[in-house]
């Protein structure tokens, strides 16, 4: 399964405000395919110009379903299945409070994305817990990869953990996801 975008999660909305389902299950199957069980949901808030990833869980692979609930960013998923026919292709997402957009990124992709707006809130369901021994990433700058964050580079706000991550090529000799 490659990155899906989820568009037309309908929504409400009156002189009260709105409101829509993030999620419903049944909904996700009939349209998406998605059949998928989420275990552990995320709330990630960041700054503008942040980029967070390239990340992903090898032990106890993770899927997420991404959505944004305050702000805009720009989310990037990278096909790490060696073997598979898209491998380090690029997928990009553009989600926010006003499209109600939500992308679903499955086992064997990096994620990512970078914050566009002054603030975002990022909320992701995950099909696995956590598992710090069995996590890791590709470094957000990888020449190979060339992602297009959206953002001038001297602005962006990175941890050390994603700067020093592998490249592309270092992961290639241990993939941890194979076809």
């Amino acid at each position: 399964m490659e990155p899906k975008l989820l568009k037309g999660i309908r929504s409400f909305s009156d002189e009260r405000g709105m409101f829509y389902e993030s999620y419903k299950q049944s909904f996700y199957e009939e349209n998406f395919g998605i059949l998928e069980s989420f275990v552990q949901d995320n709330h990630s808030i960041s700054t503008k110009n942040t980029i967070r990833g390239l990340h992903y869980q090898w032990d106890e692979p993770m899927g997420k379903l991404v959505r944004v609930c305050h702000g805009s960013i720009l989310d990037v998923a990278v096909d790490i299945r060696e073997g598979s026919e898209t491998f380090g292709k690029v997928h990009y997402f553009e989600l926010n409070d006003e499209n109600l957009d939500q992308a679903y990124i499955p086992p064997g992709f990096a994620h990512g994305f970078v914050c566009l707006s002054d603030k975002a809130h990022v909320l992701y369901k995950c099909t696995s817990e956590y598992n710090k021994e069995g996590e890791s990433g590709i470094n957000p700058f990888d020449s190979k990869l060339n992602v297009k964050w959206g953002i001038n580079m001297k602005d962006a706000i990175v941890s050390e953990k994603d700067v020093i991550a592998q490249s592309l090529e270092e992961y290639i000799r241990e993939a941890k996801f194979k076809l």
